[in-house]
């Protein structure tokens, strides 16, 4: 193990404040530790460039170190950045927020994602007088906190009692959240999920995603999976809440709800809102949200969310910055486009080395995944690894696919095919003579897993 890495794991639990940044979810190649970022590059403590496709865990939707955004920050900073009262700063973002996204009657801030959905399944709790969460088993976090965690396997430290409040059903599959709420009946407080990942929602009897540089199925007029989610929650006075963490800002200004013409009762944002800078937001419709406020007499309140740091003025600044350079730049739209570009010539050098059944990309091209297959088409996190080896060794970081507005330069594109080609060549002679002869240390490992 390298000396940054034994420091890490020395100072930090799991050797990073965050599970997937982790040592172990890298190949042996991976930089140790980072200096800085800027556009879609990255530069390790031996001033090593790399292209980044990983993109602060999908926090940067623009670019690192984006000098509109930095300055918005530090003028919020330069303001005093969190003051003893509600700043002006706070109020300009709640405005934009709930101007931006449309089905959302009021906005409360917070800093992570963790902390919004929690505050998102505590208002339905509130709100439905139930206890049981029906959570998508297809997506792989929602927060930190218990009634999540204890759902999943790593579910050590969570009381019993809390574990069996939460159950799972599966995404495109509408059979199995009946089979769910038949059993519960009327115990269930709300359904979460993600509006999409490497899948779209199915549309008649389509599955998968159309591939294209837009979403060409209509999806706001016409019925499709999330549509028959939201009526059942409708039906059966269960809230419907929507995760758009990664969709959010992505999929469509206004969210993927937008995009698919859903009217959530509750929905959550983060990661991309700031291009980096720590904001997240629980938002919904006001007769919910409000339980969450003190002005109506008579009315128990619920302790909502209320974090010292919670509307620090440099990040929600940054936040509007965002909002006003993703209009301006047509940044959704160029990265749809981007990401077409890319996912369909990556498609097509893996057909070249008649690798197509083994590595392919598919899902939004927003939004791109990669799928590592081996011999017998099964996902492989050897394979994996040794993709994402063979790209570091070529200049690329790429552990998955989250597209920037930065990485439409031709030059970035360009430099990232020859690395995927080059890449693509050596998985091509470890699917022929064995994947031992080219892996260079241990396969990357999930973070959700009970032992090292």
């Amino acid at each position: 193990m390298s000396n940054f890495n034994k420091q890490l794991l020395k100072y930090i639990p799991g050797g990073a404040h965050t599970y997937s940044r982790g040592h172990d979810t890298f190949p042996k190649n991976a930089p140790q530790i980072l200096k800085y970022g800027k556009g879609v590059k990255i530069c390790d403590h031996k001033k090593k460039e790399l292209i980044d496709f990983g993109m602060g865990l999908r926090s940067v939707n623009i670019g690192y170190s984006e000098t509109e955004i930095d300055e918005a920050a530090f003028k919020g900073i330069k303001q005093g950045n969190n003051l003893t009262r509600p700043s002006f700063i706070e109020l300009e973002a709640a405005k934009k927020f709930i101007k931006t996204i449309k089905k959302a009657d009021m906005v409360k801030f917070g800093k992570n994602g963790s902390i919004s959905v929690t505050a998102a399944v505590k208002l339905a709790r509130a709100y439905t007088k139930k206890k049981i969460i029906l959570r998508c088993s297809n997506h792989p976090f929602f927060s930190f906190d218990d009634w999540f965690i204890g759902s999943t396997v790593i579910s050590r430290g969570i009381p019993n009692d809390i574990m069996k409040l939460t159950d799972t059903f599966e995404y495109n599959n509408i059979e199995s959240l009946k089979s769910k709420i038949k059993k519960y009946k009327n115990q269930i407080a709300c359904v979460v999920l993600e509006p999409a990942t490497d899948q779209c929602p199915k549309y008649y009897d389509k599955t998968g995603c159309c591939n294209q540089s837009r979403c060409e199925r209509n999806y706001y007029k016409n019925s499709h999976y999330l549509k028959e989610v939201q009526q059942l929650c409708n039906e059966n006075n269960i809230l419907f809440i929507l995760d758009e963490m990664i969709t959010g800002f992505r999929w469509h200004l206004g969210g993927a709800q937008e995009l698919y013409g859903l009217n959530p009762d509750l929905s959550t944002f983060g990661k991309a809102m700031a291009n980096g800078f720590s904001v997240s937001a629980v938002c919904g419709k006001k007769e919910i949200m409000e339980l969450g406020s003190v002005v109506k007499k008579n009315q128990e309140r619920v302790f909502l969310l209320s974090t010292t740091h919670g509307a620090e003025m440099g990040p929600l600044n940054a936040f509007i910055k965002t909002i006003d350079f993703i209009k301006k730049n047509k940044v959704i739209e160029t990265n749809w486009k981007t990401g077409f570009e890319i996912s369909s010539s990556i498609n097509l050098l893996s057909k070249k080395y008649g690798l197509s059944k083994n590595f392919y990309i598919s899902g939004p091209a927003c939004s791109p995944v990669f799928s590592c297959l081996d011999n017998n088409l099964k996902n492989n996190l050897s394979f994996r690894t040794l993709f994402v080896q063979e790209m570091i060794k070529n200049g690329v970081l790429m552990p998955w696919i989250s597209i920037a507005y930065r990485h439409k330069n031709k030059k970035i594109i360009s430099k990232t095919l020859d690395a995927v080609d080059r890449s693509l060549f050596i998985y091509n002679k470890a699917l022929n003579h064995g994947i031992k002869r080219y892996l260079k240390g241990p396969p990357i490992k999930p973070v959700f897993r009970k032992y090292n």
